[in-house]
């Protein structure tokens, strides 16, 4: 057996690669091209059949081409369950011009901390070979130490980036591919992935594309709920608690951490309104409603109002309010008397919702506990029952409640809404909104009321919140800071609930022009 033959074999069994000679990126260098893993299982191995499944897809999915999407969320699951929805996503970029494409997707088989592009020059499938842009990828390696040039996930038995491939190929014709694997699919990695290829992707023709299953095998009626719980995060663009969720397996996501840095990315490629194309999971392929998988088709798009996304009024009835603040009562008194923990019973619609909330104790006007849930990780009335009984006993600023307290505390609760990353420091209103600082591992939130009762200007708001993270008063100016803000309906028995009401849309103003001192900092 010759050298090149063995080459060849070894190469097939480490990696899943296929040696060829000529065309590489210098003179006599050989080509690495990882072959198709799922043709035959995932989706057809014939070309001309595997081609007809395609179109015949994008056929069927009605939504008109976008010309200003900047990136998209398609499923990766067998055809005959997930193409029908992902060819929606596909179906509203047809007829772009792209010369790029970068597909995101996580690793299901490996285990490695890094999100990694594979260190080859091309990606098959039964359509053909897709060269993969090493000029792009070395630069995007060097953005990030969690992101290498690696074959880490892009195994042999891999699915989840090769099955999104063929649609691009029935698509766009002729691209260049920016394969990444996810390992790390954590809030800060998908951070450093999404500010990377937001510096090298702008003004440049290309794609980003999330590969991403949603919910996996619950019963039907359960992942309907889940997975909307999830798509509504993305249409609210609130991928700071998306994240949160994901990672606390709240919600469900195997590519969790690719949707998010393709949100990250697209917000500062200019994105701002995310748009649910369609919605499915296998029950609705199968017939079998017993434990299915949700698939979702997602377009991020690049709307003319930065108001786009996320604006959502929310309130809740004096009824609804008076049954909250009677739970907050009845749970703070059952911690401090070290009852059994109070089991309220919902009753009104509203407060089924999941949103996150603060309930804040005070005695005379002096603050005698606050804590709060910033994600929404469960429906409205358990959340206020939780953070009542923890602010009353387990804030480490005070000593606990004490039984010959209770007639004295008055309750005040906060219901949050979305995060939306700050773009500038001008979209912040003193009043309006609530801050949260995000440093790395470090983080500090303020209510909206926080600012108005201390007197407050803009400024001064977001240093406190920076102090409230174990910042210093500038860490603002960080790159690696991140500035979020929240509106707020907030009720009690010591203030007339109809003037707290703080819940509004979050409106985004035009940015600052280039040049500002402070801009550059924010926007990456």
């Amino acid at each position: 057996m010759n050298l090149l033959m063995r080459a060849i074999i070894l190469a097939s069994l480490l990696g899943g690669v296929l040696l060829m000679r000529g065309g590489g990126f210098g003179t006599g260098e050989a080509q690495r091209v990882r072959p198709p893993a799922v043709a035959g299982t995932f989706y057809p191995a014939d070309p001309k059949e595997l081609g007809r499944m395609v179109d015949d897809f994008l056929a069927r999915a009605p939504s008109p081409p976008l010309n200003n999407v900047v990136a998209i969320v398609a499923p990766h699951a067998g055809y005959i369950y997930s193409g029908p929805v992902a060819a929606f996503s596909y179906a509203s970029v047809k007829g772009r011009k792209i010369a790029r494409v970068v597909v995101i997707a996580p690793s299901h088989y490996e285990s490695f901390g890094f999100s990694a592009i594979y260190d080859g020059t091309a990606y098959a499938t039964p359509l053909g070979q897709i060269p993969v842009d090493r000029a792009f990828a070395l630069k995007l390696a060097k953005m990030s130490p969690s992101i290498k040039l690696s074959e880490a996930g892009h195994g042999p038995r891999e699915h989840s980036l090769e099955v999104q491939l063929p649609f691009l190929q029935r698509v766009f014709g002729e691209f260049q591919l920016v394969p990444v694997i996810m390992g790390d699919q954590s809030y800060e990695a998908s951070r450093a992935l999404g500010m990377a290829l937001a510096k090298l992707v702008q003004g440049t023709d290309t794609l980003i594309v999330a590969s991403s299953d949603l919910s996996h095998y619950h019963p039907y009626a359960e992942a309907v709920n889940l997975d909307h719980k999830t798509l509504k995060a993305i249409e609210e663009w609130d991928y700071l608690n998306m994240s949160r969720n994901f990672e606390s397996r709240v919600w469900e996501a195997c590519g969790g951490g690719p949707i998010v840095a393709a949100m990250m990315a697209a917000e500062r490629l200019g994105a701002n309104k995310a748009a649910i194309l369609k919605y499915a999971n296998t029950g609705d392929a199968t017939g079998d409603q017993s434990r299915v998988v949700g698939y979702g088709a997602v377009a991020m798009l690049k709307e003319p109002s930065r108001a786009a996304a996320g604006e959502e009024t929310f309130s809740l009835s004096r009824k609804e309010q008076d049954v909250l603040l009677e739970i907050a009562r009845k749970s703070t008194e059952a911690a401090v008397r070290g009852r059994k923990w109070f089991e309220p019973a919902a009753g009104e619609e509203g407060l089924l919702q999941e949103r996150g909330a603060f309930v804040t104790l005070t005695i005379h006007d002096h603050l005698r506990g606050c804590i709060g849930y910033v994600a929404p990780i469960k429906p409205l009335y358990l959340t206020v029952r939780d953070v009542a009984a923890l602010a009353a006993v387990r804030d480490s600023r005070f000593p606990p409640v004490s039984p010959g307290e209770l007639s004295q505390l008055e309750y005040e609760i906060s219901v949050l809404s979305p995060m939306r990353r700050v773009l500038d420091l001008r979209e912040i209103h003193v009043g309006r909104d609530g801050l949260l600082v995000r440093f790395r591992d470090q983080e500090g939130v303020l209510l909206p009321q926080v600012a108005v009762e201390e007197h407050w200007d803009r400024m001064t708001f977001v240093e406190q919140a920076c102090r409230k993270a174990g910042l210093p008063n500038d860490a603002w100016m960080s790159p690696e800071t991140d500035i979020f803000r929240f509106t707020a309906l907030v009720f009690g028995h010591h203030e007339p609930v109809e003037a707290l009401n703080l819940w509004e849309p979050l409106a985004r103003p035009a940015p600052l022009v280039p040049g500002s001192p402070w801009l550059t900092a924010l926007l990456f």
